[in-house]
């Protein structure tokens, strides 16, 4: 393949099969980067410039694969929504990041009609998947464009939005580099070299969580990228996988924790039905993995479960199966390009091994800020280093262990949820004087939501009022975030200056 990427490939080897939709059509190099050309020149057509943004909400498909080709040959920002998000949700990414056109799919049509509407986004800038009121026709729009490769081109980049501990998601923005895509196309794979993934080898990536997830669609792009096929998954079901990796002899995945514990529960028949001999590379991270479960994969799949530690911000650590066989509950040593490490409370960097801090992280290159958000960007550095805020330690050897989540974040099957956005809108409820939301234990999912309200003067705590400020909340957070239960107490655990001792009401729980 050379080192020129995806656009190189494309040209050299049109007939590579490059993706496979859920759906099971497949599509080659030479065509799926045509549909990609089409749409840069359909978007251009719409008047996008170099640094715009486009917004989608999709599910896994072949248009979330074209539009991110088609930024990253134009100069444009991709921001990929969460399509679990309500309008009001969807509809401050849509502002914030000030997307000029907004794709988005049949499926979500009510939820983005809303947002669109919210947000003030333009009819003739809204296109939908399938069949949307008011919106225009993506394929339309793509596909009365030439498939010729568009002049002009240079490099864009995916904004992904993460939330923060103050409720309002930010968008991680990294300047434009102006090269071309072809200068900056080995970049865009480097992430698999960390694993030992190199271009041009008959890999096979299967894609089963959502491509709006930062590092879902990182690896899938990067190995787009490197020449490898990719496989799509739209609703991940863990006997559909086995299936699919016998079938297309996957190689490599990115996977969460909970898709390793949904694998392990297949009876015992139906996991040994399917070959997975193929299988090189099963790249887990995005929550903590139980020591037990990380085992029984092993044995299971062999030595091919490889873990790293990241942020959306950037990262990080990695660690494969030998080295976590060697020292068990590991994320692994700093990236070549990265450097781990320790700081205590008073911002001291710690230098002895086996010492809890906050964990900090430096990358030599991809700077990044918090758009519109200057005050965040800087609140999380100590000079060169940044914190996404979880707690840890180095060991001797300089391999990292987590010693505890963040301060107050949940990870229900892989996903972050902050609690202080759940508690500014149940505090919206008259009938709430305080609440305080945290996880507990779910054998499923890891983490669950849980509220504790303290009800408003007058309000009769019980059923009743849990089940309306239930009701008050399912249009203004995604399902993910809503509380499975409430639990009232008379009065919350403050001190004196308010600060809320969340541990006292998190630890029975977890006892």
């Amino acid at each position: 393949m050379g080192d020129l990427g995806f656009w190189a490939l494309a040209q050299e080897d049109p007939d590579h099969l490059a993706l496979v939709t859920p759906e099971g059509a497949e599509l080659s190099a030479g065509q799926l980067l045509g549909r990609a050309n089409q749409v840069v020149h359909g978007l251009r057509g719409l008047g996008l410039e170099t640094g715009d943004v486009v917004a989608t909400v999709l599910p896994n498909c072949e248009e979330a694969i074209e539009l991110y080709l088609a930024c990253l040959q134009a100069g444009w920002y991709l921001v990929p929504i969460n399509h679990h998000l309500v309008a009001p949700e969807i509809a401050y990414i849509l502002s914030d990041s000030a997307a000029k056109v907004f794709v988005a799919h049949e499926r979500f049509a009510d939820a983005c009609v809303d947002a669109a509407d919210e947000a003030e986004i333009p009819g003739t800038a809204c296109l939908a998947v399938g069949e949307i009121t008011g919106f225009g026709s993506y394929a339309r729009m793509r596909d009365t464009q030439p498939s010729t490769l568009p002049e002009g081109r240079t490099i864009g980049d995916v904004m992904n939005y993460t939330s923060g501990t103050t409720g309002n998601p930010k968008g991680v923005f990294r300047p434009l580099s102006g090269a071309t895509p072809e200068q900056a196309a080995l970049g865009l794979g480097g992430i698999l070299f960390l694993f030992g993934i190199s271009p041009g080898e008959d890999n096979v990536h299967i894609v089963g969580s959502p491509l709006y997830h930062t590092a879902v669609l990182r690896f899938g792009g990067a190995s787009i990228h490197f020449g490898h096929t990719v496989v799509l998954m739209d609703k991940w079901l863990p006997e559909d996988m086995l299936r699919l990796i016998e079938r297309y002899r996957v190689t490599t995945s990115h996977m969460v924790p909970t898709q390793f514990h949904r694998l392990l529960a297949l009876p015992e028949d139906v996991r040994n039905r399917f070959d997975h001999s193929s299988l090189r590379h099963m790249i887990h991270a995005a929550a903590p993995c139980p020591i037990d479960v990380k085992h029984k994969m092993i044995e299971w799949w062999g030595p091919v479960i490889d873990e790293y530690y990241a942020a959306s911000e950037g990262g990080g650590t990695v660690v494969n199966t030998e080295e976590w066989l060697a020292k068990p509950g590991t994320v692994g040593k700093a990236w070549p390009i990265s450097e781990i490490a320790i700081f205590d409370d008073d911002g001291n960097r710690v230098i002895e091994p086996g010492v809890i801090g906050t964990v900090y992280m430096s990358m030599q290159t991809g700077d990044f800020e918090y758009h519109h958000d200057e005050e965040k960007t800087r609140s999380n550095r100590i000079g060169k280093y940044f914190t996404v805020g979880d707690v840890g330690f180095l060991d001797e050897d300089g391999y990292l262990f987590l010693r505890d989540r963040k301060i107050d974040m949940i990870i229900s099957g892989g996903a972050n949820i902050y609690p202080a956005e759940i508690e500014n809108v149940l505090l919206m409820h008259p009938s709430v004087g305080d609440a305080a939301v945290f996880g507990i234990p779910n054998a499923d999912w890891g983490e669950e939501v849980k509220a504790v309200v303290e009800p408003a003067e007058g309000a009769d705590a019980g059923p009743e009022l849990a089940a309306d400020i239930l009701a008050f909340c399912a249009d203004k957070l995604a399902r993910f975030k809503t509380p499975k239960t409430i639990d009232f107490v008379a009065e919350l655990p403050r001190d004196p200056n308010g600060k809320l001792y969340k541990r006292k009401l998190r630890d029975p729980y977890w006892a």
